[in-house]
């Protein structure tokens, strides 16, 4: 089974390798040592505790209710405006995410650089690569 290392888990799950160090201490993922000492997360246990976290999501206050499944959350790193159209850049963990919509829209949900954002995907195909 493959097993990660908490600077391996961190970079899957969009964090610094300190919060996943203190996710294991707390018990919120289980973790073991190889023989050099270094502590690991199976595969299946970072798998489930990566849904686990994605579920978590903020408070019921801040929920939005949608359809799309697919949430980034990040910050809005850059906005390009054009006459009609706009170009929102959204870095959310490793993610660089761009999305194209009308210059309306930009405006009216008052996007700006530096402000959070969640950008949603929902695709008809998704191509998954095994590394």
């Amino acid at each position: 089974m493959q097993a990660y290392t908490i600077g391996q888990a961190a970079r899957l799950l969009g964090v610094s390798p300190d919060t996943a160090r203190r996710w294991a201490d707390a018990g919120r993922v289980a973790t073991h040592r190889d023989e050099s000492g270094r502590r690991l997360i199976d595969g299946k246990d970072l798998a489930a505790f990566s849904v686990e976290l994605a579920k978590g999501g903020s408070g019921e206050e801040d929920a939005s209710y949608t359809s799309v499944r697919n949430a980034f959350p990040g910050i809005v790193t850059a906005i390009k405006l054009g006459d009609v159209a706009a170009q929102v850049e959204i870095q959310a963990g490793p993610h660089r995410l761009v999305s194209l919509l009308t210059r309306e829209a930009v405006e009216e949900l008052g996007l700006e650089v530096g402000m959070e954002a969640t950008a949603r995907v929902k695709s008809t195909n998704v191509h998954i690569d095994r590394l």
